[in-house]
This record gives C-alpha cells, structure tokens and sequence, in this order.
C-alpha cells in the first residue's frame, strides 16, 4: 500500500501528544492534529505506548470528522495497556499521572486485544498499518505469534500492512530478510548526523521491497534547531563532544548554502529509495508549522555534494535533487 503522497512524504509522530517528556493539554494535542492536517499532512503514526493510550484518544479527537479514505493511520501491537488500583506517574517518559499501565505482550491474544483497545481509544474502524512495536527482548516471541497473527490479518484485509518499528537497525534487518512485512518504523538510524542504516536495513529494504517510515531524524534534538542547543541530546542521551562539533559543522555548511540544520535533516532520509516518507513529532501546531515549512525549503543540490566534499557524509549516502518550493497545500 501506498503510505504517502507524492507530493507530502511528511506526516506526523503521535509520542508528543501523548505528553512525552512534558505535559501537553488535550486542546494542544487536538490542535496539533488539526495543524498537521491543513498543512497537507496524510499520514499519522501513534501507539498504546505513548502516553498509556493518551496519545491514541488525542489523535482520534483530532482526527475526528477527517474523511477516512483520506489518510494512512498507523499503530502499533506488543503492549497493553491496562487498569491499575491506584494511580502513579509514568516512568517511561510521558508525563502522565493515571491508573493506566502497561505490559509486554506478544501473544496472538495480546496483539488481538492490543488492536482492538487501539481502534476503541482512536474512534476509527481501521489500522492501515500495525507494527510490532521495540521487540528487542522478544524476538522469539515477535516471530511465532506476532508477526503470524499480523500476517493472518493482512490476508484477511482487516489490516493494509504490517511491520516492525524499533531504535536499532540490525533486529530490523533481520525481520526485513526472514519475514514477510511490508514496511518498517526505522528510528534515528538514518539521519543526517547517523546514516549507518546504509550498512545493512536499508539495502535488505530494496532487496525485498519493504518500504520504509524514517523517524527519529533530528536523532531526539540534535539536529532540530540552526545550531545544537546547549545541552543538546542524540537518541535521548546527552550528545557526545564529537557529534555535537560534527552537527556545528553541518550547520557551517547549512548557512554558507543559506538553508538550515533541521531542513537539511529532514530532506536527508527522503532520498535513498526504500524511505517512503518520514514521521515528525511534534507536540503543538507551531512546530507542526515550523516543520512543515522547513520540509518546503529549497536545498541546493551542490550542499549535498560539499557535505561529501568535506567528509561529513558518507559517500554512499543517496542525496537529493535539488529541491525547489512546493506551493499549494493539498486540503
């Protein structure tokens, strides 16, 4: 199935929403959702993960009265989400307060309840795409019953599409090569600053014709302002002295070219030929817009050729055209 338009490989990504690493009002979500939709935006990607369900209800608020032929709609399976007696703070990052947890499960059961709890929560009749969601320590159990309860799914049309999303390249590969998917959720694994996905997930994507969803591309904030901000992160940990100084001279490139570090990191993944598009999360509709606008900007093809030139992107990393201005916004 077709995840993007051709003209907007951009959608977006559901963690903030779901109050990941701050809080977020209902309004602020919902509006979010509504920003990403007039900006011309047609795919949104969300799991029971991010924000134990929240984030899930938020999109389908936002979500709510959008033609439903209109848009691809992604989740995910291998948590559930269930009551507790008493209510606590989440510890996994979304700042939460509720009687929700969650727990590993892989199941056939498991992925049959986590999917239904998900079309409840978002109000919709339909997953377009469900992925198996961060089975680092469940391998085994990811491929006897996950995959083959997905796979039973797909041949039955209940779901378009299915697949893994994980922050590691090398189980992914291995999913890619020994089952039958059609798309991965690859996270920070290939962005400007990381594009050590060329070594293997992305070369066994081509060879099998499993399309790639490229999140995690400002690699968690390095690569999302001009210039690293102090106390910048990559991949969530405070970013080292080496990728800091390396994102620097990037952004020297970046300015002599007259565009800027997060419109260079969001073209990036848009070239190799497996990525279908890219998801963006974002936690309020100016960022929305800020992205959006960014996504738009003109990258002159010699950038990416002095980026080479200057050893600060590998070689074999596919580049893009250069790339003039969209104009008008599909509504």
């Amino acid at each position: 199935m077709k995840l993007f338009p051709d003209d907007q490989r951009i959608g977006l990504g559901g963690a903030p929403i779901g109050s990941l690493l701050g809080v977020v009002t209902d309004a602020d979500a919902v509006a979010t959702v509504e920003a990403a939709w007039d900006e011309g935006w047609r795919y949104f990607d969300t799991a029971p993960h991010y924000g134990l369900g929240l984030a899930e209800e938020r999109l389908g608020a936002g979500l709510a009265g959008k033609p439903r032929s209109k848009y691809v709609l992604s989740s995910k399976v291998g948590r559930i989400i269930y009551e507790a007696d008493t209510e606590a703070t989440d510890d996994e990052g979304f700042a939460v307060h509720t009687k929700r947890r969650r727990r590993w499960d892989f199941s056939r059961d498991g992925v049959l309840r986590s999917i239904e709890d998900s079309l409840r929560r978002i109000g919709t009749d339909r997953l377009d795409v469900v992925f198996v969601h961060d089975p680092d320590d469940h391998f085994d159990e990811a491929v006897a019953t996950a995959f083959p309860t997905l796979i039973a799914l797909r041949e039955q049309g209940v779901i378009g599409a299915i697949g893994s999303g994980m922050n590691q390249s090398a189980m992914l590969t291995r999913f890619v090569r020994e089952v039958d998917i059609d798309v991965i959720m690859l996270a920070g694994r290939y962005s400007l600053i990381d594009p050590d996905g060329l070594d293997e997930v992305l070369p066994a994507c081509v060879e099998n014709n499993v399309q790639v969803v490229a999140v995690g591309v400002f690699n968690s904030g390095l690569l999302s302002q001009p210039r690293p901000a102090d106390g910048a992160t990559f991949n969530y940990a405070p970013a080292a002295a080496v990728l800091v100084d390396k994102a620097n001279k990037i952004a020297d490139l970046c300015e002599a070219h007259n565009l800027t570090l997060p419109a260079a990191a969001l073209a990036f993944p848009l070239a190799h030929p497996a990525v279908a598009g890219i998801a963006v999360g974002c936690r309020t509709p100016a960022e929305v817009h800020t992205n959006a606008a960014l996504s738009r900007a003109a990258i002159p093809a010699a950038f990416w050729s002095d980026l080479k030139s200057a050893g600060l992107l590998r070689e074999d990393a596919p580049t893009p055209a250069s790339v003039e201005p969209t104009s008008a916004v599909p509504r």
